[in-house]
């Protein structure tokens, strides 16, 4: 069972499904605004802090990604995650 996300900033916590939703899509779905350019892990417009958990990307991001920071465009969470957005 995939984990939740936690949205410190918007002090939100948004269930994760198993349909294979991105945190991007969850995030959107209840009204948390991120900036993305692509939805494929290619431009790193998307990036934000992780600063708790794992999470599995449903595709190898070409952008580059710092460790502590997660692309929420092609990612969805493996545990609980909190994000500083």
């Amino acid at each position: 069972m995939p984990g939740c996300i936690h949205a410190i900033q918007s002090e939100k916590r948004i269930e994760a499904t198993s349909d294979g939703s991105t945190i991007l899509e969850r995030l959107e779905s209840v009204g948390i605004v991120v900036e993305f350019q692509c939805r494929e892990g290619y431009c790193g417009s998307c990036r934000v802090p992780l600063l708790a958990g794992t999470v599995e990307y449903v595709t190898q991001p070409l952008a580059f990604v710092n460790p502590g920071e997660v692309l929420p465009c092609c990612s969805r969470p493996r545990t609980d995650v909190k994000l500083d957005i």
